[in-house]
């Protein structure tokens, strides 16, 4: 077994693997990786993503150029045209972003699961219980993106965006392991609520996408500002921003979860279930009966 080997095995211990991404000072880590990776030197940038591929199933086949200035230009990647294909049917919901599943189901009185036998509240999550009580009888699915993932989200239908909740939090970890130890995990870390309405229908969908360690910067390409952990302005951001479907909306500066919902009358699409990996486009959730007759 070489280095590399063992290296990758003492990650996989769920103690020591939860002991090192997360009984360290998270957000101090995050600001520095932050900075680190953003230097613009082509030595920095080979050796950086090395170390990465490492530790990672990392491809880079379906970028859209092969060489980057930077550990973040690499994050933050852009696909080549035609890297994913968008479903296109009216009815249907695509993926906002390349991930796994993790939880996902019906909405029940307030009650999400982050993990099996871990329940959080929507309202927490949401900063708000009337904006919970939209989505009561609806339906949500998390998509957990790894660190090797593309990390940019799209619309997942056309869409007209209304406002943005940005609610400050912690960094915790994201990955299985964390989630089935800290209770209400995404209710406490740094995370964005993009309000929307479905642009033929007025269906509402939110998009929350929820930082990590390593991870708490998320840009908005319909705002002038960088969501992040200095970030001091407004937590309340109106907006009058729309996209069509599939659009690109932003990205995680690293990876961390994206988490959908839907208001009553949608439905999971039938191979959408925990543990799934899909990729952005790809069908995720049915409009109700009738709706979406207008177009995607």
């Amino acid at each position: 077994m070489n280095l590399v080997q063992i290296l990758r095995s003492v990650f996989a211990s769920e103690d020591i693997n939860f002991l090192l991404t997360n009984r360290v000072p998270r957000n101090v880590l995050t600001r520095w990786l932050g900075r680190f990776s953003k230097i613009r030197h082509p030595w920095v940038a080979r050796a950086s993503i090395a170390v990465w591929r490492l530790f990672t199933d990392l491809d880079l086949s379906d970028a859209a150029k092969p060489q980057f200035d930077s550990l973040h230009d690499c994050f933050t990647r852009a696909l080549r045209p035609g890297a994913r294909a968008i479903d296109r049917a009216p009815d249907v919901m695509s993926s906002p972003s390349d991930g796994i599943v993790g939880a996902c189901g019906p909405i029940h009185s307030d009650a999400v699961f982050q993990a099996k036998g871990m329940p959080y509240s929507l309202a927490e999550l949401l900063g708000s219980s009337a904006d919970a009580r939209v989505f009561d009888g609806g339906c949500y699915v998390t998509l957990r993106l790894t660190s090797a993932m593309y990390h940019r989200f799209h619309a997942p239908h056309a869409i007209a965006l209304q406002r943005v909740h940005y609610i400050h939090g912690d960094t915790w970890n994201v990955n299985p392991i964390a989630l089935q130890r800290v209770e209400r995990l995404f209710c406490r870390n740094e995370r964005a609520v993009l309000h929307a309405t479905l642009s033929d229908g007025g269906h509402p969908i939110a998009l929350v996408p929820v930082a990590a360690i390593l991870v708490a910067s998320i840009r908005l390409h319909f705002l002038d500002v960088l969501l992040h952990l200095r970030y001091a302005g407004p937590q309340r951001i109106d907006c009058q921003a729309s996209a069509l479907k599939g659009q690109e909306l932003g990205w995680f500066e690293h990876g961390s979860t994206l988490i959908v919902l839907a208001p009553r009358g949608f439905s999971l699409c039938q191979d959408i279930a925990d543990g799934v990996r899909v990729h952005m486009g790809q069908a995720l959730m049915r409009l109700p009966v009738g709706a979406g007759a207008g177009g995607a």
